[in-house]
């Protein structure tokens, strides 16, 4: 359950992932992510973080989602 301490924001994806590492394409499904366009609201933690860093190149953040 989250508390409503946890704040959240959203990643779209922006690339595919086809002639990417096999890492890059699961940690995409790890996001919720597995076409271009989908959208995924993820908590904000230092985790979640982390795994956007790793696939920056694939994925944009959402301003006012």
């Amino acid at each position: 359950m989250i508390s409503q301490s946890e704040t959240k924001f959203v990643v779209e994806q922006t690339k595919s992932p086809i002639g990417r590492p096999a890492s890059q394409r699961q940690t995409l499904v790890a996001l919720g992510l597995n076409k271009i366009g989908r959208r995924s609201s993820l908590i904000d933690n230092p985790s979640t973080r982390g795994m956007v860093a790793s696939v920056a190149h694939l994925v944009r953040i959402v301003e006012g989602a």
